[in-house]
C-alpha cells in the first residue's frame, strides 16, 4: 500500500459512520489530505500549537481536548515541543500538566494583538487545531444548536491567520475552524458553518479521530507503534474529573459527541491494523 492510499484509507475509515454528513465534506476534499497534514508535523523538533477547546455551557466538551492530548504526548515523543492553546476553563484545568498558551482576549481586535505576540515569542513550525470553534461569516462563534456561543470562546483564529508556517484543522460538523477551506460544499449542512481557512482540513466522525489518524501516519514514519500509548479512556476520566462535557448530551460522562469510549478504542484498533502494527 503507498503512503497516498494509507491516507485514503484513513480518510474513509473516519468518516464511515457519518453522523454529521462529514462524507460530504470529505468529498470535497482532494484525497491525501491526512498525509499531506502529517508531512507537516513529520521531524519537526520546534514548537507546535494545538489549539482546543469547544464551550458547553459553563464548562468544554470532551471532543478536542482528548485528541489534542493524545497529539501532544505523541509529539513531544518524537522530539517536538507541543503547546496547548485554550481558554479558561480548560486552560485552568490542564495548566498545572501542560505546556499551556492561555487565550484571553475577549475581542477580535485585542485577539490579533494576542496572536502576533504569540507567533513572534514562540516562533512556530506548525499550528494544529482540533476542533476549536470558527468564526462564521457574521464575525460571530455558534455551536450545533445553532446557540450563539461568542462570550465564552476564546478566539484562536488569528493565530492561523496570521501564521507563517502550516496550519492544520481537524472538525466534524462544519462550524470549526478550517471548514472555510470546504464552505460551498458544506453550505447545504444545518450549521452557521465557519470562514476560517487553513493548509490542510482534515474531517472525521469525532474530531479526536482526527488526531489519531495523524498519528497513525507519524507512527508508520517513525516505526513505532504511537497509538498504542493512547489511552482515551484514562484523558477522559482526566477531563471528567476536572468537569468536562459531552458535546452532545452536555453531561459529565466518559463519552464522546454522544458515543462511548469504546467507539474511539475501536477507531484506534483499526488504524493499528491499517499502518500494520496490529493484526487484523
Amino acid at each position: 500500500m503507498t503512503e497516498l492510499q494509507l491516507s485514503t484509507a484513513i480518510e474513509e475509515l473516519l468518516v464511515a459512520r457519518n453522523p454529521r454528513h462529514m462524507q460530504v465534506a470529505r468529498a470535497a476534499l482532494e484525497p491525501g489530505y491526512y498525509l499531506r497534514a502529517a508531512q507537516f508535523l513529520q521531524g519537526i523538533r520546534e514548537t507546535v500549537i494545538i489549539g482546543t477547546g469547544f464551550p458547553v455551557t459553563s464548562t468544554f466538551e470532551t471532543d478536542g481536548p482528548v485528541g489534542a492530548i493524545a497529539l501532544y504526548d505523541t509529539l513531544e515523543t518524537l522530539g517536538a515541543k507541543p503547546v496547548l492553546a485554550c481558554g479558561p476553563p480548560l486552560s485552568d484545568c490542564l495548566k498545572d500538566d501542560y505546556r499551556v498558551l492561555e487565550l484571553t482576549a475577549g475581542d477580535l481586535d485585542n485577539a490579533a494583538k494576542q496572536a502576533q505576540e504569540c507567533l513572534q515569542r514562540l516562533q512556530p513550525a506548525a499550528i494544529v487545531s482540533i476542533e476549536r470553534p470558527g468564526l462564521a461569516s457574521d464575525g460571530r462563534y455558534y455551536n450545533m444548536r445553532g446557540e450563539d456561543i461568542t462570550e465564552r470562546c476564546a478566539f484562536f483564529d488569528p493565530l492561523l491567520d496570521q501564521a507563517n508556517c502550516p496550519t492544520i484543522a481537524i472538525g466534524d460538523g462544519g462550524n470549526e475552524i478550517g471548514m472555510g477551506n470546504i464552505a460551498t460544499a458544506i453550505g447545504e449542512l444545518d450549521i452557521n458553518a465557519a470562514v476560517t481557512c487553513c493548509d490542510e482540513l482534515l474531517v472525521a466522525d469525532v474530531s479526536n479521530w482526527g488526531a489519531y489518524g495523524l498519528i497513525a501516519l507519524l507512527a508508520t514514519w517513525s516505526g513505532r507503534d504511537l497509538l498504542a500509548q493512547v489511552y482515551p479512556v484514562e484523558i477522559l476520566d482526566y477531563l471528567s474529573a476536572r468537569g468536562s462535557v459531552d458535546g452532545v448530551t452536555r453531561e459529565n460522562t466518559l463519552t464522546e459527541d454522544g458515543l462511548e469510549a469504546e467507539e474511539g478504542l475501536r477507531v484506534i484498533q483499526e488504524l493499528r491494523v491499517l499502518t500494520g502494527f496490529l493484526d487484523d
